[in-house]
């Protein structure tokens, strides 16, 4: 789905301020692909915390 603007994202969470697919498991993957970019191993639990805020302000509709 698209935005009037014919942007895909930001997106509403599947059941209200929820959504499934926002997991940990979501971070690490994303945190994987940027270390294979050559940026630095998320190694501590404030920077997978930053990954997680910076990811659901870009995925979500009025995040945070």
């Amino acid at each position: 789905m698209t935005s009037a603007d014919g942007r895909s994202y930001p997106v509403a969470p599947e059941s209200g301020d929820t959504d499934s697919r926002f997991t940990y498991g979501l971070a690490l993957d994303v945190a994987e692909v940027i270390e294979a970019h050559g940026y630095p191993k998320v190694e501590f639990g404030h920077d997978l915390l930053e990954l997680r805020i910076s990811l659901y302000r870009f995925l979500y509709k009025d995040a945070l």
